[in-house]
């Protein structure tokens, strides 16, 4: 388990278990949430028994409710290790979206399973995960706009190669709610489960992908996602060679390197 108490990692077996751990604020994120995620994606990294990871939120009642507005009222000036690696203005946001970007970079398939309020940051932190499952009290939004900013840590990018830009630009813009039938309804999640199967449910998900080859997961993960942002003559060839490297115990033959290096 984890030092930060903001973020908990817990590891059984082969499957870690990441919890945004301040229920009393719903999960909302301050300076430590930051830190606590970075810390854990980072030991994930570099935990190579880990096949799966889970991510959920404690107390039941909300998965984040996004930015704790604390923060947002001190200018997100603390102390904290993690503000300190990055300076104002763009390069402290884009290094705020940079760790996020850790969870959707990671080697593993990550699952989350969202119980209860997803809101603001906490959305867009779980359009970083791979499959997206929710409880059936689960609520979503970007309250962003009406609040007079613009959402900010990826969602733009993110939720349209998701759910495709018509729905992503309502969400976007109105700022509304949507309940757990909904985000089904446009493929925001995968499956809607009771409260109380949730959790059991995504274990057995991820049961079920800690059995498979990790190399070829890790290859069929970002081939994917490299479609995302790859024209369809590029991802072919990338395809290929992602596969004949996970092949031969490589993530990426010798020429998908040189592309990426170009990129």
């Amino acid at each position: 388990m984890t030092e930060n108490n903001a973020v908990l990692l817990t590891i059984e077996d082969t499957i870690a278990t990441v919890t945004l751990n301040r229920p009393e604020a719903m999960n909302a994120f301050n300076q430590d949430s930051y830190h606590g995620l970075m810390e854990t994606a980072q030991k994930i990294k570099e935990t190579p028994e880990i096949r799966c990871v889970i991510m959920t939120g404690a107390g039941g009642r909300a998965f984040s409710a996004g930015m704790d507005l604390k923060m947002i009222a001190g200018g997100g000036s603390g102390s904290s290790a993690v503000m300190a690696k990055v300076r104002t203005g763009f390069d402290r946001l884009y290094g705020l979206k940079s760790i996020f970007t850790m969870y959707e970079e990671l080697a593993t398939p990550v699952i989350a399973a969202i119980n209860g309020y997803c809101f603001g940051a906490g959305f867009e932190l779980s359009l970083c995960c791979d499959i997206r499952m929710c409880a059936e009290h689960a609520m979503f939004s970007l309250p962003e706009m009406p609040l007079g900013v613009v959402p900010d840590l990826g969602s733009t990018q993110r939720l349209p190669r998701i759910i495709g830009t018509g729905y992503a630009k309502e969400l976007i813009i109105t700022g509304r709610r949507i309940n757990a039938q909904e985000a089904l309804r446009i493929n925001l999640v995968n499956h809607v489960y009771p409260k109380d199967q949730l959790l059991p449910e995504a274990r057995k998900l991820a049961e079920e992908i800690a059995k498979l080859n990790p190399r070829h997961c890790e290859a069929a993960k970002r081939a994917v996602n490299m479609s995302m942002s790859t024209p369809l003559d590029w991802g072919l060839r990338l395809e290929t060679d992602i596969c004949i490297g996970a092949g031969s115990g490589q993530s990426f033959s010798e020429e998908a390197k040189k592309f990426l290096k170009n990129k």
